[in-house]
């Protein structure tokens, strides 16, 4: 079972926030464990003074080394991994997540002010992990975000097990659009497709509607993705179907105006195809 221990000095943030939905949820049935602990238990004063001038100067405080050492070594354990929350980190991904779900423990430190003393991260943390190329008030929402994230991959975490597979970024497309009751709302229809029952065919026709609709919101991801479906294709001894491209492009031109509506795929045009 994983564990997360965050170390944060707003332990109520992390709490609150991780009993509601899919997650509350999964903590309810033993699926993962979150804890939070804060490094003003390990305060030397009795206004449990957890942060200090830094060196040098400069703007905000800077949370002591002490404290917060002493927090870590509290939780950690020889197969922990341990996180600081940073905007220097790597961003998170869908693979990062993935490869967090399998770590057996996960120890996520959250800076608050300026940051945390270089010292601690150069001694105990194994990895930095940024949510996106801006600055926050701290590292709580970064570490709720990675829990999220992460706990979705969690074998019974979702309630059906291909779920996690068939979200955004999972084969590094984004998901095409859903839709539901009723078939006809505000002048448009659902795709005549997703009304039968032949489950391959589907499959098929949501692969191809995800590559469109990542060709149109996110082309660097789809330029990944072509690459990746031309080194499959160059590698087939039969080819019995056409080029990627081609083949998406013939998919393209079969919709119909009216599902290239309801799909959001309408400014597409074969210039995107030749580009």
């Amino acid at each position: 079972m994983l564990q997360i221990d965050v170390i944060t000095l707003f332990p109520e943030m992390i709490e609150n926030a991780a009993s509601f939905g899919v997650l509350g949820q999964a903590l309810k049935s033993d699926l993962l464990k979150v804890f939070s602990h804060t490094p003003r238990e390990f305060a030397q004063d009795r206004h449990r003074t957890v942060d200090d001038r830094p060196f040098g100067g400069g703007d905000g405080m800077i949370m002591l080394a002490e404290p917060l050492e002493k927090t870590i070594q509290k939780v950690q354990h020889k197969n922990s991994k341990v996180i600081y929350m940073s905007p220097q980190g790597e961003v998170l991904s869908d693979m990062k997540a993935r490869a967090l779900a399998k770590e057996e423990h996960l120890v996520i430190i959250c800076g608050r002010y300026g940051g945390i003393d270089q010292r601690i991260i150069n001694n105990y943390v194994d990895e930095e992990i940024s949510i996106g190329d801006y600055v926050l008030s701290g590292g709580e929402l970064g570490a709720l975000v990675v829990i999220d994230a992460v706990s979705r991959m969690v074998p019974g975490v979702l309630g059906h097990s291909e779920s996690a597979n068939q979200d955004s970024f999972s084969e590094g497309l984004l998901e095409q659009p859903n839709f539901t009751r009723p078939r006809q709302y505000l002048g448009a229809e659902v795709p005549e497709v997703l009304l039968g029952g032949n489950h391959k065919l589907m499959a098929d026709w949501k692969k191809k509607v995800s590559a469109l609709v990542t060709l149109v919101k996110r082309p660097d991801l789809f330029q990944a993705y072509l690459e990746e479906e031309n080194l499959k294709y160059r590698s087939l001894k039969k080819k019995k179907t056409e080029a990627p491209l081609k083949e998406l492009q013939k998919f393209w031109n079969n919709l119909s105006l009216q599902d290239r509506k309801v799909l959001g795929l309408e400014e597409l045009s074969e210039e995107d195809f030749n580009g």
